[in-house]
């Protein structure tokens, strides 16, 4: 503090008068002049315009807007929301020159007034009655800060009433709290021009450094804006600026705080202008996290709160997964083509600990982690594998994995087909599973009740509404990744769902908590069901459609691949982390990677990968939750085996048309019947078998020709095991009328 401000304290006076009399007093005369009333009218009229005031006890009633600050579970600050750029400093982080000059400039008997400077009241009185009013202000620093709080709404009104209401207001201020207290709330409220509000962000804003690291002949052009920013900005108009900061330099001198020599060097300090760093929406890191973050804000306050509050926020991100996740779908997707998505949870307690929610935040704000409801493919059999375990289906059960497979829905039948073409007759639960089975999977579904399945997804996290339609077994229903890792965190727990968390802790400006997240889960499954379904989608990892998602301990999860290749997905857990990975285009669209379809199991699963061995690096690896046998029924599931049909007498190109989707191979054989014609089917060793025609026997021996394997035409034997064989969604009638379900996925 320097002497001269240490010494006009020292002089201030006693209050004597009360405040509703220093009121009266100050301004009787100017009422008795402008209207020729007697006193007891004048203070009558007084009296009417000190109704309604606010209240000047209620808490806050003096607070600025501050910025609400957003942090990562690691302590880094994620983003700064506001209305007014403004950093709220203590006075001791201010320089001793930028509170002189302002004092100086604005108020220069401040350290002797009560909140009214009669003085120069009085001056303005004469002038306004004269000149009109309006030509001359007598706004003290209290006043002023008075009007930009609790007046702020009547801070455009050019009245005698507005500046008794402020008079009076201002000495009820300066009755509560220190000058010094008065000067910190000033220097924190006031407008410097560039949308900086207070002396911290004008000092980054004009000079990239903290308030209390301004030289003088900075402090002086700081304080010379508040009268005019736009005016004298000196990024627009650095000669005004300079002027204004002379102004200012020779109050500083006049006035004492500043010798001769001092302001002779600070005069002839030259303009040097630089703008600190800082994110122009206020996002330093992790934006699609943040953009969650604020939209979960905004549901739990009001839009003033969350933009003006002063909030501190601590959230669930973990700022080292952050980077491994955003680097994993870098790196998948590479620098142009489809976009990426990853949601990664802690299904112990909810918390999102990683979010991406596209390529690049600047470009596209759509958050496709969280906003982005897509078709998920075959990664929604999940949801039909647990329905089934829990109806009582053993994984061992038989199903019928022909292909088509006619589901006999209303008005007409759904029509499903396997990616690969055929089936492989009657195989397991397990197996359909760990292979992506479309027809086993469409069959599983009618036989336990689409209903049941829906309601399954929604115990588990689904949040979107799922219709009780049998295609929603092939992932005809949009979901989001968000959703889709919240669902499967449920078996990671062995059955207990915990909602996604992204906000932990919220306390105010005064550090009082005012919203902390609850930390408690929900059985919805029973344990051995949960265990029974992860077994089964470990087996997807190990030897299925996600090869690639191998990570070197206990992991389970499920591929998914939409109609026509347009979405792509990976939902993978751990005991200790579940993670979900998309990949689409905005405008939907078959999704290629260098040049080639992609498969959630080929895309998806490495990112997943990537990801998962960078976040658990250094984590033991654990086991998932122990659990009893359930308790299966599989004498109440009656599902029929297809029966193809009878090609015999057909010619061999008729019945390859007739068995579209069923496997078999043919033999030759001598008959009467014409060369190429069917004469006998039948089946060996689980699969059928055509005897087709080779003509009449010749009178010598030829050597039979070779079997013919007779696998339906486009049907591609060497498919790669980490390829996922997609999903058809079929034909049922109750199909959203903008997806095409025509039949399997086509490049």
């Amino acid at each position: 503090m320097s002497a001269r401000r240490s010494r006009m304290r020292r002089t201030r006076k006693g209050r004597g008068l009360t405040i509703a009399a220093r009121v009266a007093a100050v301004l009787l005369a100017a009422v008795l002049l402008v209207g020729s009333v007697g006193a007891v009218s004048a203070f009558a009229l007084v009296q009417t315009w000190l109704k309604d005031l606010p209240d000047a006890d209620a808490p806050g009633a003096f607070e600025v807007a501050r910025p609400t600050r957003i942090y990562s579970a690691d302590g880094k600050l994620l983003a700064r929301l506001y209305l007014e750029n403004r950093e709220v400093v203590p006075i001791s982080k201010m320089s001793s020159d930028l509170v002189d000059a302002i004092v100086a400039v604005e108020d220069e008997r401040f350290y002797n007034h009560h909140g009214v400077d009669p003085v120069g009241l009085t001056r303005a009185i004469v002038i306004n009655l004269t000149k009109g009013f309006g030509e001359e202000g007598a706004s003290t620093i209290t006043q002023q800060y008075i009007r930009n709080t609790i007046l702020l709404d009547e801070r455009t009104e050019i009245s005698l009433a507005r500046k008794v209401r402020e008079a009076y207001l201002a000495m009820e201020l300066e009755r509560r709290y220190s000058k010094e207290q008065i000067l910190e709330m000033y220097l924190n409220a006031i407008y410097f021009g560039e949308g900086a509000y207070g002396a911290q962000a004008a000092a980054r804003e004009y000079f990239a450094k903290s308030a209390k690291d301004l030289t003088l002949a900075e402090a002086a052009l700081l304080a010379g804006l508040a009268q005019a920013p736009s005016r004298l900005d000196p990024y627009e108009n650095p000669e005004g600026a300079l002027a204004r900061r002379g102004e200012v330099l020779a109050d500083m001198h006049r006035n004492g705080y500043i010798t001769a020599s001092e302001y002779e060097q600070a005069m002839n300090t030259p303009l040097k202008l630089k703008r600190a760093k800082a994110p122009s929406d206020g996002i330093y890191d992790a934006h699609y996290f943040v953009a969650h973050v604020k939209k979960e804000l905004q549901a739990k306050f009001t839009p003033a709160v969350v933009f003006k509050g002063g909030l501190t926020v601590r959230t669930t991100l973990d700022t080292r997964l952050q980077r491994k996740a955003e680097a994993a779908v870098r790196h998948g997707i590479g620098t142009s083509g489809p976009e990426g998505a990853l949601v990664a949870i802690d299904p112990r307690n909810g918390y999102v600990k990683a979010l991406v929610g596209g390529r690049d935040y600047h470009k596209n704000k759509f958050n496709l982690a969280t906003q982005g409801r897509r078709q998920p493919g075959s990664s929604f059999k999940t949801f039909v594998l647990v329905t089934a375990l829990n109806e009582g289906m053993p994984p061992w059960f038989g199903v019928d994995s022909s292909s088509p497979a006619y589901i006999p829905t209303k008005p007409k039948p759904w029509v499903v087909g396997n990616s690969e073409g055929s089936g492989r007759g009657v195989i397991s639960l397990q197996s359909a599973t760990a292979a992506s089975v479309n027809t086993v999977f469409a069959r599983v579904t009618w036989e336990i009740g689409a209903e049941k399945v829906a309601k399954m997804a929604k115990r588990m996290g689904i949040k979107t509404k799922i219709p009780a339609l049998p295609s929603i077994s092939l992932g005809a229903a949009n979901v989001t990744p968000l959703e889709m890792a919240s669902a499967y965190g449920t078996l990671a727990t062995g059955g207990i769902h915990h909602e996604p968390v992204v906000i932990t802790k919220v306390t105010g400006p005064d550090g009082r908590v005012i919203f902390e997240a609850k930390k408690r889960g929900k059985r919805v499954l029973k344990p051995e069901i949960a265990r029974a379904a992860t077994d089964v989608l470990r087996g997807v990892i190990n030897y299925g459609t996600a090869t690639r998602a191998r990570i070197g301990r206990p992991a389970a999860g499920k591929t998914g691949t939409s109609q026509n290749y347009r979405d792509v997905w990976f939902v993978g857990y751990t005991p200790q982390l579940v993670t979900a990975v998309w990949v689409g285009h905005l405008k939907e669209r078959p999704v290629l990677v260098n040049g080639r379809r992609a498969f959630g199991g080929t895309v998806c699963a490495p990112i997943w990968a990537e990801f998962m061995r960078g976040a658990l690096a250094g984590q033991p690896a654990l086991e998932f939750p122990r659990a009893r046998t359930p308790k299966y029924t599989p004498a109440k599931f009656h599902i029929p085996v297809s029966r193809p049909p009878s090609v015999v007498g057909l010619t061999l190109a008729e019945a390859r048309g007739r068995l579209r989707g069923h496997s078999f191979v043919i033999e030759y054989v001598y008959s009467n019947s014409p060369a190429g014609t069917v004469v006998g089917q039948g089946a060996r060793d689980g699969k059928m078998v055509l005897r087709v025609s080779k003509g009449p026997k010749p009178t010598s021996a030829k050597p039979e020709p070779p079997t013919d394997p007779g696998t339906d035409p486009g049907t591609d034997p060497g498919t790669d095991p980490g390829t996922d064989p997609g999903t058809d969604p079929g034909t049922d009638p109750g199909t959203d009328p903008g997806t095409d379900t025509s039949g399997t996925p086509t490049p």
